[in-house]
């Protein structure tokens, strides 16, 4: 009766316990790994076949599994810094434990997997971009002018200008997309602001971190760029509309400039039809600036 009751509490606890996958999301990185012993898969489909059974299961036990991007380079980086042998299950597990805490994870909800690796991978490149910007700004260092930090200024003038964006922005969700011609490829990031039932608006912390030094960087290293944004509610047609970057600041965009935008192929030049329902505008006056600092120059 003990033994029962002892097997019976660990099962219960065994759901308490959170887990994460390190997952190799294409065939490239999966060959990577071929060359361990103990990595014994030898068909990529059948390896994610394999891991969406083990998510599902644990799901239905109730247990909650965090999927990470596993980078086999990375892997190899972190047993060569830890003295770690690389061809040992248990390295790969703690090397999976690390990227629970500082890597790129995708919660699993009971999402086939071909939903989940598309968006474990734009998380990653959310967090590549993030880093990227962020090591620029740290960068620029102190204005030679006035001796303020220069990335420091420009990330209140972002957070200011996004702020003004949303709120003089209409009822309904907002999709914005900001655009950063930096060395050696452009940036890009994305933010959504969803509108709750009482029209607060909802925002994801890490996005809105990445979509405000994006834009950072493109003011204070003055880089060609520009931001869209869309807004959508229920029974309006969506408004398109945005601003290119110029100096420090924003200057808006024209409704033909942005028709323009949206209605040609960036890679052909040729003309794409519009979308039906949608309003491309001029972009409203966001008022007056905030006080945000003294490096402007």
């Amino acid at each position: 009766m003990a033994h029962t009751d002892h097997q019976t509490m660990r099962r219960v606890l065994r759901r308490e316990i959170a887990g994460t996958i390190g997952l190799l999301t294409d065939e490239h990185d999966f060959r990577a790994m071929r060359r361990y012993r103990s990595f014994t898969f030898d068909s990529h489909q059948i390896y994610l076949q394999q891991v969406e059974a083990l998510l599902k299961t644990r799901a239905s036990q109730g247990s909650h599994t965090t999927v990470a991007l596993f980078d086999p380079q990375e892997y190899e980086e972190y047993c060569a810094e830890t003295g770690l042998d690389p061809d040992v299950p248990s390295s790969r597990t703690r090397f999976t434990a690390e990227l629970a805490t500082t890597g790129p994870t995708v919660p699993y909800q009971g999402q086939p997997l071909a939903d989940l690796v598309p968006a474990l991978v734009d998380e990653a490149v959310r967090q590549a971009t993030w880093e990227y910007a962020s090591t620029l700004l740290a960068r620029l260092g102190a204005c030679a002018s006035c001796g303020e930090d220069v990335g420091r200024a420009a990330f209140a003038r972002a957070s200011d200008l996004l702020v003004r964006i949303l709120d003089t922005a209409g009822a309904g969700n907002r999709h914005l997309v900001c655009s950063v011609s930096a060395t050696p490829e452009t940036l890009l990031a994305v933010l959504h602001a969803d509108a709750d039932d009482n029209g607060a608006l909802q925002l994801d912390e890490a996005e809105a971190l990445e979509f405000t030094t994006v834009l950072a960087l493109g003011i204070a290293t003055r880089s060609p760029g520009g931001l869209v944004m869309r807004t959508s509610a229920p029974g309006t047609t969506d408004r398109v509309y945005g601003w290119r970057l110029r100096g420090e600041g924003l200057v808006p965009l024209t409704a033909s400039e942005v028709f323009d935008a949206y209605c040609t192929d960036i890679e052909s030049g040729d003309l794409i039809s519009p979308e039906s329902d949608v309003d491309y505008c001029a972009p409203p006056d966001l008022g007056e600036e905030r006080e945000t600092g003294g490096h402007h120059h």
